[in-house]
């Protein structure tokens, strides 16, 4: 589709009103749509309908109506142009003539990503997910259809559930094939391994799986890959991706999204479909959202441990443990040195506690970035819109509030742009099973101490795959395509001098400060090579981006 088509359908949308899944297969999908508009408003339309889709379409009343599905597996970017809408799946292709936003680049340094609704360009914006847009008569309106809404069971039955749960799997898993070679990514972990057994049982065929290995220490893990791949008789297919490997494909990839994107695990994810395409696969599986569906994610048993702080009785904080800990001699003396730090950290309201993480602030924002290019952006900007998608969820639970909030920032806006952008890149189409809404449904119902038990991750999920999954892969700690691109840099001159140039070239832009780019790479990345190559790592792809979209651009 073009930038200027009038009805823009993507994705593979399930519609629950009976007529029109009848008119879906009798006269295409764009006749399903108008048919259910036709019927009813926008947000109860879209309410109703399941699966991964974005829409950009002209009603008959003169409405256009732009959607994407709850996690943005799908997406769509808009431009208003005069009194005229336009829509594309790419932010590049409304790109004509936008300059490019400094805002957006502060955003990318700070999430790594560019979080909707913002684009690298001026003017042109991404649907969140979950979110339609209504234009009519040259005004414009935004909002949610879908908000994360948590109704844990008060009275769970652990087995109902598990039956429940594995069936609903299997069904997911299912619905994804397209007819041609069952195909997945397979890392190790849970998730992945659990696609490919569910493939193995339900596909009729041997699945085929694929693995990406790096010759670096703690960073493969091609042994848990191998023990899934026997354990459920898959198809195993391997490759090792070597710093030869980043050199020749950093420009492709970084130059083939359409805005700057700086999720490292994008290149081996890349190898992996790349290596699927070339075996003849024509979809593949991804095991994302397990993590953030059902609770295995690490900060969520660390920020369980700060709600203990929230627990005490406020005044026994006040008159006892804020004035023991909280003082210059609490934090020089070695025994409550980690109970200060806690109690500091606890006080920090969430989400706000995550920002005690964050690289860019952790470094020093005036420290990495030129004060000519602080002086255009608003570094309070992202704080405000974390805050806005915290408190959008109804939950009355820390662990689901976490959830719903990964769902926005890990999923809709890392990892499934990641994985969606390697696979077109390779050519291949993509499933997501653990994120189909009945799947969703179910961890919406589940009691948090089931996501979170005690601080054991993703309890029910575990339990209920015991007996299905090795056991050395449910204990096995979380790993995924993680690339090991600082220790790398620091060995391989070429991968080293790309890095540096990359980084000249974008000092010579105005964005970053020289006093920081020389000790980035001539003491720190030495120093601890996989902090600092992460943000070495940002920066080189950041840069990378702009030389192929916006070679001009100077703060």
């Amino acid at each position: 589709m073009t930038a200027l088509s009038r009805a823009l359908l993507t994705g593979n949308p399930r519609f629950s009103a009976a007529k029109q899944p009848q008119a879906q297969d009798n006269q295409g999908l764009e006749a399903a749509w108008r048919q259910a508009f036709a019927n009813a408003g926008p947000a109860q339309v879209l309410a109703g309908i399941e699966g991964s889709f974005a829409l950009g379409m002209d009603l008959d009343d003169g409405r256009t109506v732009l959607a994407v599905d709850r996690f943005a597996i799908e997406t769509l970017c808009y431009r208003v142009v005069g009194n005229e809408l336009r829509f594309a799946s790419r932010a590049d292709e409304l790109a004509s003539g936008a300059e490019i936003d400094p805002q957006a680049i502060y955003d990318y340094l700070y999430f790594h990503v560019i979080p909707a609704p913002r684009t690298i360009f001026k003017n042109v914006f991404r649907l969140p997910a979950g979110h339609f847009a209504v234009f009519s008569q040259g005004k414009l309106s935004v909002q949610p259809f879908w908000t994360a809404d948590f109704q844990p069971l008060s009275k769970p039955d652990f087995g109902t559930l598990r039956s429940e749960f594995l069936q609903t799997l299997a069904d997911s898993v299912q619905s994804q094939l397209d007819g041609g070679k069952a195909a997945c990514f397979l890392s190790g972990g849970t998730d992945s391994s659990t696609i490919a057994g569910m493939l193995a049982r339900v596909s009729g065929q041997k699945p085929a799986s694929y693995s990406i290995g790096f010759e670096a220490e703690g960073y493969d893990e091609m042994e848990y890959a191998r023990l899934a791949a026997k354990h459920f008789d898959t198809e195993h297919h391997e490759y090792y991706v070597t710093p030869k490997d980043l050199v020749q494909s950093i420009p492709l990839v970084a130059g083939f999204y359409d805005q700057p994107f700086g999720n490292s695990s994008a290149l081996p994810a890349y190898y992996c479909a790349k290596m699927a395409k070339q075996d003849g696969v024509t979809k593949i599986l991804a095991g994302d959202g397990g993590d953030e569906l059902f609770g295995g994610n690490t900060r969520y048993a660390k920020q369980k441990v700060f709600g203990v702080y929230d627990d005490i009785p406020q005044g026994l904080r006040t008159t006892l443990v804020d004035p023991l800990l909280l003082n210059r001699a609490a934090e020089a003396t070695p025994l409550l040195r980690k109970a200060s730090s806690y109690v500091r950290q606890a006080k920090v309201p969430m989400p706000g506690r995550f920002q005690t993480y964050n690289l860019l602030e952790r470094l020093g924002v005036a420290e990495v970035l030129s004060p000519a290019f602080l002086q255009s952006v608003d570094q309070a900007s992202p704080h405000d819109q974390q805050a806005q998608v915290w408190a959008e969820p109804k939950a009355d639970h820390l662990v689901d509030r976490m959830l719903a909030f990964d769902w926005r920032y890990t999923l809709a806006e890392a990892d499934l742009p990641k994985v969606r952008g390697t696979t077109q890149l390779a050519g291949l189409k993509v499933g997501f099973p653990m994120l189909d809404d009945r799947m969703l449904a179910i961890a919406l119902k589940l009691p948090p101490q089931y996501k979170l038990k005690g601080l054991k991750l993703r309890w029910f999920f575990k339990e209920a795959l015991r007996g299905f999954l090795p056991d050395e892969t449910i204990t096995k700690k979380k790993q995924g395509f993680g690339l090991p691109f600082g220790v790398w840099a620091n060995r391989n001159e070429e991968l080293k001098g790309l890095a540096a140039n990359s980084l000249e070239s974008l000092l010579a832009r105005g964005v970053v400060n020289k006093t920081f780019v020389r000790q980035l790479l001539d003491q720190r990345l030495a120093e601890h090579p996989g902090y600092y190559g992460e943000m070495l790592w940002i920066l080189m792809m950041l840069e990378q981006w702009l030389q192929q979209h916006a070679p001009n651009y100077k703060v």
